[in-house]
């Protein structure tokens, strides 16, 4: 047995996650924290807070098996 046919048969496939983390600072005015989280989600949600890649923090990557 050649040195190819050995790897091609011990070749396997994974799936590897790439997880790309962006964040940014918002000011909410309002009279309470969980009022001021649903506020910056419908902001997020509407498109009126767009993250970009500046906003780029980390990338992991996890492999699943």
């Amino acid at each position: 047995m050649n040195i190819i046919e050995k790897n091609e048969k011990s070749a396997q496939t994974f799936q590897i996650e790439i997880v790309e983390t962006l964040s940014t600072i918002v000011d909410v005015v309002a009279e309470d924290e969980q009022s001021a989280l649903l506020k910056a989600q419908e902001m997020y949600r509407s498109e009126k807070v767009v993250l970009y890649p500046d906003d780029f923090i980390d990338t992991k990557f996890n492999i699943f098996q």
